[in-house]
């Protein structure tokens, strides 16, 4: 994890809703992460503050998802419904 290798020494204090607190404590808790983690997580996602090695594992995300490949028109005819005539 990210957080390891980075130095936390700035403290911000954020007012949550009730709902939302604990919404995100039960995802955090699913996820093995602290609260802070997952605020600090969400917050570079959001703003594109991914590092090299976040960008890195999406790529390799969807390299792994094995979707259809083609040249565009065969690509677009596949997956795009041919035009009907509309009732007169």
């Amino acid at each position: 994890m990210l957080e390891v290798a980075m130095e936390l020494s700035h403290k911000t204090t954020i007012l949550l809703s009730a709902d939302l607190h604990r919404r995100l404590t039960a995802l955090a808790r699913e996820r093995r992460q602290s609260l802070g983690e997952l605020v600090r997580e969400a917050c570079r996602r959001q703003y594109g503050l991914a590092d090299r090695a976040d960008r890195l594992a999406a790529v390799d995300a969807l390299a792994g998802l094995q979707l259809p490949v083609g040249p565009v028109d065969a690509m677009i005819r596949e997956s795009v419904a041919p035009p009907r005539d509309l009732p007169s």
